[in-house]
């Protein structure tokens, strides 16, 4: 459940700019709303979803809302997706040689 929720929360392009933001260096809630044509309402909940899926962390001193990311948690997607890796590198490398053999094979004519 917790790769759903992170999965979740990084599909969402608003979600995914908040990332950014937070990578930069942390922001109160407030701070995030004039960067986004939504309400404070509607940047609280995106906060929320990645909240829960563990990607930020929120500090409440007074009436501030403290945000800063937890990278921890986009590890776990990283560990998750490379272990795709070796998929791939290995269809690259089947596309690489395919490519090789017909760019060394035929030179645009026909073998007489």
């Amino acid at each position: 459940m917790p790769l759903d929720a992170l999965f979740h929360a990084l599909s969402n392009d608003t979600r995914r700019e908040i990332i950014s933001l937070l990578a930069e260096r942390p922001h109160n809630i407030s701070e995030l709303v004039p960067r986004f044509d939504m309400s404070l309402a509607a940047v609280s909940k995106h906060v929320k979803t990645l909240e829960r899926a563990g990607l930020i962390d929120r500090q409440v001193v007074g009436r501030n809302h403290i945000c800063r990311l937890n990278a921890e948690a986009l590890g776990e997607a990283y560990a998750w997706i490379g272990g795709y890796e070796r998929f791939w590198q290995q269809r690259i490398d089947t596309l690489e040689r395919v490519l090789k053999e017909t760019q060394g094979g035929s030179h645009g004519g026909r073998k007489k």
